[in-house]
This record gives C-alpha cells, structure tokens and sequence, in this order.
C-alpha cells in the first residue's frame, strides 16, 4: 500500500451513509496522477471538505483522493477580481484573505467549509442564484486530470462539454487540479437585510415574486410542521450587501483594493463536542422551537446584518451536526419548476406536517434559470431544503416525497441525497444521457466511481 494512503471509515456531514475507504492525501498534483496510474485502487472519487450530506464524496472499498493539501493560492488579478487556486482552497480561505481587500464570493452555500473543486463538482447555488445562477457562472476556467491521465483546460468555450459534465458532475469526470475564477467586488462586511413575516406559503412566495429583483440575496426560514392556513408560514430575509458610505461610523471598513480591511476570521465560535442524545430534535421540540422562532421575528427593514450571520449562521458551531444524534440525518432539497412549483410545495409541506418528520431546518429560496450543467441540480422556479433526524421508516418516507417531486416535475439536489431510487433519479435528469458519454469518453476504463454513483446507477 501507498505509504501515503490509509483506511477509514468516512460519512457525508449527515453522518447517516458511511464507508470503508482507502484515503490518499496528495501534496503535489504530480502525486495525484501517479496514484491514478498506480492501478492501487480500482476505482477513485475525490473528495473535499466532507461537505456533502450524503454518499457523494464515499467510495466504499475504494480510493478517495483528498486534495485539501492542495490549497494554494497562484495569481490574482486586482483590476477584475480574478483569481486562480488550486482546487483545495477552502471558500473560508478566500475569505480571510480577500474580503478584507474588497472581494467577496460571487456564489456561496450555507458553509464556507468547502472546497472550490468541491463547488465546481457539485456546482454549489446560494442565496443569489435568482440573479447570479450557480457557482460555475463565475468560473472562468479550470484544470482537470482525467482518469485517463489527460491534463485538460476546460472554460465554457474551450472544452466546453467537459467543463460542464465537470461542474455538477459530482467528481466522476476527473480531478480537478486548479481553477480560475471571479469574485465579487465589495466595499464592507455587512449586508442591509428586511425581514418580512409571512403568515403562510402563499403570502411569502407572493412576496417573494414581487420583491426579489431589488435583492441580491433572497432566502426564508420555513416552519415545515405549522398546518392548515398556516401551512408553510416563513421568515424573508432579503438582503443586499452594505456600501460603506451608508454605515455607522463604527461599521465603516476602508474602500476595496486598499489591504487594510478589518481582519476577517471564519473560524467557529463554539464547538459540539459531544452528540445530543438520539431523538433530541423530535416533532414536540422542533414544534416549540419554530413557535418561538417565528414569534420574535417580526417584518422589520434595513437591519444591519454580519456576512458570517447572514450567510453562514450555522458555522459558528463546530461541528453542529452532531445535534442530530449518532444517527444522523438526511438532508432533503427538491427543486420544482415555476409552472408547478406552488402546488408541489404545499403538497410536499403539507404531507410532512402529517408525517411527525420535524425538520429543525427548513429553507426556502426562489431559483433563476436553469444553467448549461449536465447534472446540474437548480431550475428555474423554487427549492425547498430539509433536515430530518434518521428514524425508523425515514428511507420509505423519503421515496414518497421524491414521487412527489417527480410529479411536479422536480428533482433532488446529488449533493445532499443519500437515498434516492436510480429509476427516480433518471427521470430527473433529462441530460443524464449525454453526461454518461461524455464521461465515457474521459473513463473507458471505468476507474473513477463514488458510493453515490452505484447507488444511482450514474455511469449505468
């Protein structure tokens, strides 16, 4: 065995699928190639910051590679905002080091905790994806060894069918090595939020429809067990970023381009050491809690917001999935069209009410047009994301709720499923068929694979 390679049993963030893997941890991208050619392992599947809540990033008896050492930063261009890393870099690096210059991310998850292979693989979408799309919109190129060895250059021009059966394609179509991208130019750390209290599903879509133009960022808590005229009653919180000519004194930071920006840590605050006890989150304490959640929350404009509060709330804590006990969760996201997506939310919301699943967070955003990626997750019209404890029952509640999905025309976002039916996931896709050859082209051998893509039958 590769001095450089270990075994361990590995799990996506829900902790709910795991798998005995061989891990190797490359220094040098010359390190990952010759893994590739070593025939150590039969197949690979790389992985990023473990992100993922399902089994994207697990190779069961197979080889993960683990290129987080692979973090450098290797140009940047201050007139554009472009910059080029190697994919290992974290979206919290970037960050710390280029916020404080002015430049923010262009697109961000609810973590910073990520790779940028890892948003390119899973072509990660944020609060702006209404405006902005994913987060391949802003990747201007990037560098991918393919499992044949092949060091390729991929932009939306150039090797264009790669680069977007790369972005969204989970990992399955190579390594990617490094990548070229553009950030956003900004001139403070905090955002202008209004919040507005929605008394039920219709009211917030509704103001979300007429209001999200004026926002670069949109998303609502939603309290998925409130039932009857209350059914799916949310928190907007739509936000822009702040200009600094408009803050306090005391908030002010120094125009972009300066390098003397406050100093941005993204560290966590908190960590859970320890996992609750299994069944802490259930229907009685998530129901209390979302009455209390809503009932301090009132419509209120202009707050002014922290980027860390108002984009990554749930990074403050270290570890934070460890609230849902040893078990796990399954977190559910479903994307459903404009035409019927109204009819699919209440359908979806209103059989989990019944069901008792409490989910303790439930987010709802509006998508923008669907993009070029093959296995791209985001189309236009509404996503809705859950977290649900693992329980008895939960696998054959699930398949319901993806029936459902189906039937309003929708689909399940790869990077969080941990339980989807191949047949299901098929009519999902439509351009699955042209991801697979494509990525037959780049893997005749079939050395590339993930736990995620047998369970789906991907690379069929």
């Amino acid at each position: 065995m590769n001095p450089a390679t270990s075994t361990q049993k590995l799990s996506g963030w829900g902790r709910f699928r795991t798998g005995s893997c061989h891990v190797f941890r490359p220094e040098k991208r010359s390190e990952v190639a010759a893994a590739l050619a070593s025939g150590e392992q039969s197949t690979y599947i790389p992985r990023g910051l473990g992100r993922s809540y399902g089994d994207a990033s697990l190779n069961e008896n197979g080889g993960v590679i683990w290129p987080i050492r692979l973090n450098r930063f290797l140009s940047f261009d201050d007139s554009t905002g472009e910059i080029e890393c190697e994919s290992g870099v974290s979206l919290a690096e970037i960050l710390e080091f280029f916020l404080p210059r002015g430049w923010f991310l262009p697109v961000s998850p609810g973590t910073k905790f990520v790779t940028v292979g890892g948003a390119i693989a899973a072509d990660i979408h944020g609060k702006n994806h209404h405006r902005d799309g994913t987060f391949s919109n802003f990747v201007q190129s990037l560098e991918l060894l393919t499992p044949a060895g092949e060091l390729l250059r991929c932009t939306p021009a150039n090797n264009s069918e790669i680069f977007w059966a790369t972005a969204g394609g989970m990992g399955l179509t190579g390594v990617i090595l490094s990548a070229r991208l553009r950030l956003r130019q900004v001139d403070s750390t905090n955002v202008f939020v209004d919040y507005y209290k929605a008394v039920n599903l219709e009211d917030a879509l509704d103001k979300m429809e007429t209001s999200d133009a004026r926002y670069d960022y949109s998303v609502a808590w939603i309290d998925a067990l409130s039932t009857g005229k209350a059914l799916g009653r949310c928190i907007l919180m739509s936000g822009n970023h702040a200009p600094a000519s408009e803050l306090p004194s005391r908030a002010r930071k120094l125009p972009p381009g300066t390098g003397n920006g406050a100093a941005v840590s993204t560290r966590p605050k908190w960590n859970l050491l320890a996992d609750f006890p299994s069944g802490t989150l259930n229907q009685l304490t998530v129901k209390a809690f979302n009455a209390v959640y809503y009932a301090i929350h009132s419509t209120a404009p202009r707050q002014l917001v922290s980027f860390e509060k108002f984009f990554y709330p749930l990074d403050a804590i270290d570890n934070w999935n460890r609230m849902y006990g040893k078990d796990g969760f399954v977190q559910y996201q479903i994307a459903l069209p404009q035409a019927s997506g109204r009819e699919g939310l209440r359908v979806v919301l209103d059989r989990l009410a019944r069901s008792g699943c409490a989910s303790f967070l439930a987010v709802l955003k509006r998508f923008g047009e669907a993009g070029p990626g093959l296995l791209s997750f985001p189309l236009h019209g509404y996503t809705l994301a859950l977290d649900i404890p693992v329980r008895r029952g939960l696998i054959p509640f699930l398949h319901e709720l993806d029936r459902m999905t189906l039937d309003h025309g929708g689909r399940v976002y790869l990077a969080k499923d941990a339980v989807l039916r191949p047949e299901d996931f098929a009519a999902m896709y439509p351009k699955l068929d042209s991801f697979r050859s494509i990525q037959r082209r780049l893997d005749p051998k079939r050395l590339f694979s993930s736990s995620l893509a047998r369970r789906l039958k991907i690379l069929d």
